[in-house]
């Protein structure tokens, strides 16, 4: 039976960490467009990770993780003051490149159903 608090939490960890970095003037973060892709969270609350990606690629979604470590324990007393949670989970941040491939994917799927309709048009 799945942990309905952990995915809940998580969700909500995903939806305040992406607030806080659009709140966030460290140039390394700001500079690109970065996304929260998930977050998996501690069976005990106690860990968090937070996948980040960046439209620009993996070495921009790394250097905006560099930004966000430093800045993790500002992110972490927010969470902790917005979310009214007792302790607050202590942050990994990770590269993930999963929106670029996702939107390779997309363009790979779509000259895929251009060609299929060309051939079936003649």
């Amino acid at each position: 039976m799945p942990n309905f608090k952990s995915s809940r939490m998580a969700e909500d960890l995903k939806r305040e960490i992406t607030a806080l970095i659009r709140e966030l003037k460290d140039p390394r973060v700001t500079g690109s467009m970065i996304t929260v892709v998930r977050v998996e969270i501690a069976s005990d609350l106690s860990y968090a990770k937070a996948y980040i990606s960046s439209l620009q690629g993996k070495a921009a979604a790394a250097e905006a993780v560099k930004g966000l470590q430093s800045a993790a324990g500002y992110i972490r007393r927010e969470l902790g003051a917005r979310l009214h949670i007792r302790k607050s989970p202590e942050l990994k941040f990770i590269a993930d490149d999963s929106v670029r491939e996702s939107i390779e994917m997309f363009k790979k799927l779509e000259k895929a159903d251009t060609k299929e309709r060309e051939e079936h048009e003649n």
